[in-house]
Order: C-alpha cells, then sequence, then structure tokens
C-alpha cells in the first residue's frame, strides 16, 4: 500500500468514527443498514463518487481488521455501494489545452520545462519521467524501462523535447534525468501554474495531452503504441477529446 492511500485510508476510518460517534452506532454489533446509511450520508455531503469509494474502502478496511481481531463478526458494508458516477471519465481528466502548455513551460524553469515535456511531448506517466536515467536517452529517443506493469518501451523524442534534454544534460552528474519526489514535482507544478494565471490539472493531464494531440493527427494506433497501452482500447478516451479539440478548431475558422 502506497503512502498515498495508507492516509487516504487512514483519513476515512476518522470520518467513519466520527459519523459512528454522532449517529452512535455500535462498532462490534451495528445495524443491518449501517453501511447503506454511512454511504448515503457522504453522498449528502455533496462528496463525489470517487471519493465516496475510497472512504467506503477505509470502513470495509476498518471492519476487516475487527473481524481478525475476533472482536465482531459485522460486515455491515458487504452490500453498500455508492451510487454510480454521472460524469464521464473523460470530463473529469480532461488534457490541457495547446496554450495552456505554452503557459506553463513559459514559466517553469529548466528541470520542471524537461518534466512537463517528458510527460506532455513524450507521453510519460509523472512516476516513468522522474524514474528516467540519462543512459535510458539516446538520439533521437528514450527508454522507459519502469512502465506501468514492469513493462518497457521506446518513445521517440520532440524536437523540442530532445532540445530541453541537451540544455538540461551539461553539468548533470546524477543518473536521474529528473528525480525526486511526485509530491515535490506536484507543489513545483502548482506553483508554476500559478505564475501562468491558471489551475494546474496535474501532471497526468499532460499525458492526456499527447494522447489526444497523437490520436487528432495519426489516429489511435500510434497514440496507443506512444503511451504503450497494451490495448487499443485503452486510447478511444484520446479520440473523445481530439473530437472535441477539432469541434473547437472548427468554430474558431
Amino acid at each position: 500500500m502506497s503512502l498515498r492511500t495508507a492516509r487516504a485510508y487512514r483519513e476515512g476510518i476518522i470520518r467513519f468514527l466520527a459519523h459512528a460517534q454522532t449517529r452512535t452506532v455500535n462498532l462490534l454489533r451495528p445495524g443491518r443498514d449501517a453501511g447503506a446509511v454511512y454511504v448515503r450520508s457522504l453522498e449528502t455531503e455533496g462528496l463525489k463518487p470517487a471519493s465516496v469509494r475510497v472512504h467506503l474502502a477505509a470502513a470495509r478496511a476498518l471492519f476487516r481488521a475487527l473481524r481478525w481481531a475476533g472482536v465482531t463478526e459485522a460486515d455491515p458494508f458487504s452490500d453498500s455501494k455508492p451510487a454510480k458516477d454521472k460524469v464521464a471519465p473523460w470530463d473529469k481528466r480532461s488534457p490541457y489545452s495547446e496554450d495552456e502548455v505554452a503557459a506553463l513551460l513559459a514559466h517553469a524553469p529548466l528541470r520542471d520545462r524537461v518534466l512537463i515535456l517528458l510527460c506532455a511531448h513524450g507521453g510519460l506517466r509523472i512516476s516513468e519521467a522522474l524514474a528516467l536515467r540519462w543512459d535510458e536517452v539516446e538520439a533521437g529517443s528514450l527508454l522507459v524501462r519502469a512502465g506501468k506493469g514492469g513493462k518497457s518501451r521506446r518513445v521517440t523524442l520532440s524536437r523540442t523535447l530532445a532540445t530541453a534534454l541537451a540544455d538540461f544534460r551539461p553539468g548533470q552528474s546524477a543518473d536521474l534525468v529528473v528525480g525526486g519526489t511526485q509530491e515535490a514535482a506536484r507543489k513545483r507544478l502548482a506553483r508554476i501554474a500559478r505564475l501562468a494565471g491558471m489551475e494546474s490539472k496535474g501532471f497526468h493531464a499532460f499525458r492526456h495531452y499527447a494522447g489526444t494531440r497523437i490520436a487528432g493527427s495519426l489516429g489511435l494506433e500510434d497514440a496507443a503504441r506512444h503511451l504503450g497501452h497494451s490495448s487499443i482500447e485503452t486510447t478511444r478516451v484520446y479520440a473523445k477529446w481530439a473530437d472535441t479539440a477539432l469541434g473547437n478548431e472548427l468554430r474558431n475558422w
């Protein structure tokens, strides 16, 4: 379990315990509808379905621990489900626009410019970009060894990314190209976004930008190959965003 997930579970358990105290829920003998009531209360507070699922998972983990300890046999969340999310995945995690990427690059110092381009042009996940080593960067391409699921892939460099890497490399003695933690990188991106007068969408939106741009100009197969998708079905979301970008472009003609 990652540190981020552990923190989310801790917060979720604390939230459920506060709910149980307010509603006088007996943790060892909760009522049959205790799980459903908790889920509905979270939804009534206005939490998004994804957040409700996290809190629900934390509460389930709490009762698994109680059952493991032998203090109860209750499982009040076995049939509890949050309401379905009515917002499509592509509408929740839309890509950066061309202007947004340009604005962020204009305000980013060289190290973060390289990191942004690795994600926005190279299509790397933030974990892949931070783990990239200089010996994996070659003329015209780079090798992603720490890909999702342990898979590796070769990524073609854009001219802009290749130039940024060449400018950044002199004087670099570290093995890692960018390095550092995801948390630190996100804080730097948020600061850059504020300077650019916009809100950060996170690093994964750069990968979405790369997929959308390639899908719109070259097609889904090339987008899937560039991003390292094992199935083109995973890439189809970029067709939706590419269609949206096309519509916006045509309206400006």
